[in-house]
């Protein structure tokens, strides 16, 4: 069983930092999803796919997966650039678009 540690980015419907403090243990895809031939739904029988866990920090998400056995992997959330402008550049002459 293995496992993606990871922080959420916010989304773009959201303007504030919601949800995107703690961070995140997903299990990876163990078995391929089949197409229900009735329906046309997409299942699988691998139930790890729909457990996420949320802890406060990273340590304690890679203290849970090491006390677990499982082996896991780490992506590093990217800070967003933060654009220092003015108010006044909304209004300068040789603005672009």
């Amino acid at each position: 069983m293995s496992a993606r540690i990871y922080r959420p980015a916010k989304t773009a419907m959201q303007s504030g930092r919601g949800n995107t403090r703690q961070w995140v243990l997903e299990f990876d895809a163990e078995d391929a999803r089949q197409i229900d031939s009735l329906m046309g739904w997409t299942g699988s029988s691998d139930t790890g796919q729909q457990v996420a866990l949320k802890f406060p920090n990273r340590e304690a998400a890679v203290a849970f997966a090491q006390r677990h056995g499982i082996v896991h992997s780490i992506e590093e959330p990217r800070e967003p650039q933060a654009r220092r402008r003015a108010y006044a550049d909304n209004f300068r002459h040789d603005r672009v678009g």
